[in-house]
């Protein structure tokens, strides 16, 4: 099985920040057991804000500021719902 891209989209946001999503489905390895490659960001002023992502060696992980921290992995929809509960509280700052 070849990755299969499931979603990709980019928009710029009301605040002049861009997120871009992308979600591939993917043979299950160790390293992602559940079977998705993912990337979730949001950039402002050229620098990431915010991102969740599954890089090769560094399994399920989120980027909030400057601060990377191991991400438990459900599913998509809960990856879904805590990258755009994250993204509302940094446009409140």
């Amino acid at each position: 099985m070849k990755a299969e891209i499931l979603i990709h989209d980019k928009v710029k946001d009301k605040h002049g920040g861009i997120i871009e999503v992308k979600v591939w489905l993917i043979p299950k390895t160790i390293d992602k057991p559940h079977g998705y490659k993912y990337s979730l960001v949001y950039i402002k002023h050229d620098k990431r804000i915010l991102g969740y992502d599954n890089a090769e060696g560094k399994g399920d992980h989120r980027h909030y500021g400057d601060r990377e921290n191991q991400y438990n992995f459900i599913s998509i929809k809960k990856l879904f719902e805590d990258f755009y509960t994250d993204l509302k509280e940094v446009n409140k700052q």
